[in-house]
């Protein structure tokens, strides 16, 4: 963007992850109160964004049984009552554990409740753990998506579907009362497969990709764009009206790598987590902004008080460097 004779770069948007699965990013279970605190704080020092994954079990590999999670729509509620400008967002809603007619509802009562503050992140989910123990069918979820989509889709963006497909139904469904934006908030969807980006470049305002995708690298995601660009193309979208947005895990290396146990099928391939001083971490980020990244969200692991007041040096050098 040019300024006078001078290029300015972008501002690049900077979310955190706040911690919801037992013993993962924190020690035991992370309270409300806790969560709260931890929240208001990132608002105060500068993240731009919260964001919350859908999981209700988790399992790592190795491990003999799931460890617990807070539900994601519940505690994001929460905090569209308790923050008071910070964008919320979900990384990423498991689109078969809801109804999807029932989530356009609950996504736009959020929206309201949070002033239009809301990133809705979706995905087909892939751990088959949780779907089995809370029985919900774990069989052609990217078809199953393919349906929810159009219904959720629908709804947020005009404000009425009728629906029959061989997994849902939403007939002559309307959307009523409507929050503050009129065509809902925007759809971000989560996923490197073929025909879950075909649906991103149809039905997603932003695409999302998460250190298990990249193994933390710029230039893995450098690889993954061009891939992205083609489904938009094969859409008959123009690739640059579709946002870029990536999940980045910042950690000790020295400290239990619990990152290289998810169960996501990479293969042996070590993932690297971002460490190093502030101005270090901040060029990384920015390294990432290149390659056309608009929104990051950090993983901060252990994620506390004392470690979101630590990255906001991060934050500061990375400001300091875009003004530059």
């Amino acid at each position: 963007m040019l300024q006078g004779d001078a290029m300015v770069e972008p501002r690049l948007k900077v979310g955190l992850m706040l911690p919801q699965i037992d013993g993962m990013r924190q020690r035991g279970i992370t309270r409300w109160i806790d969560l709260k605190v931890m929240a208001q704080l990132a608002e105060d020092v500068g993240f731009d964004s919260l964001w919350l994954v859908d999981h209700f079990l988790y399992q790592l590999l190795g491990e003999d049984r799931g460890r617990g999670a807070w539900e994601c729509w519940t505690l994001l509620s929460a905090l569209a009552a308790t923050t008071r400008k910070v964008e919320l967002g979900t990384l990423v809603l498991g689109i078969g554990f809801r109804n999807p007619a029932l989530l356009a509802k609950m996504v736009d009562t959020a929206d309201e409740v949070s002033n239009g503050r809301l990133i809705l992140g979706l995905s087909a989910g892939y751990h088959e753990l949780e779907y089995r123990a809370f029985g919900y069918p774990y069989d052609h979820r990217v078809s199953r998506f393919a349906e929810a989509i159009q219904i959720v889709h629908g709804l947020l963006r005009h404000g009425h579907v009728d629906f029959a497909g061989e997994y849902y139904q939403a007939r002559d469904c309307e959307l009523r009362p409507r929050g503050p934006r009129l065509n809902g908030p925007p759809i971000m969807i989560g996923s490197i497969r073929p025909r879950m980006l075909e649906l991103t470049a149809r039905y997603a305002d932003s695409w999302n990709a998460y250190y298990d995708d990249t193994r933390n690298s710029v230039e893995t995601l450098r690889r993954l764009r061009e891939v992205v660009d083609g489904a938009c193309r094969g859409a008959g979208r123009e690739p640059a009206t579709l946002e870029r947005t990536v999940t980045v895990l910042a950690a000790d290396a020295d400290g239990d790598s619990w990152w290289n146990r998810l169960p996501t099928p990479h293969g042996e391939l070590a993932l690297k987590p971002l460490s190093g001083s502030p101005a270090q971490m901040a060029a990384e980020l920015r390294a990432y902004a290149r390659e056309g990244i608009t929104h990051i969200q950090m993983c901060v692991d252990p994620t506390t008080p004392q470690t979101i007041e630590a990255f906001a040096r991060v934050l500061e050098s990375l400001r300091q460097a875009e003004r530059a």
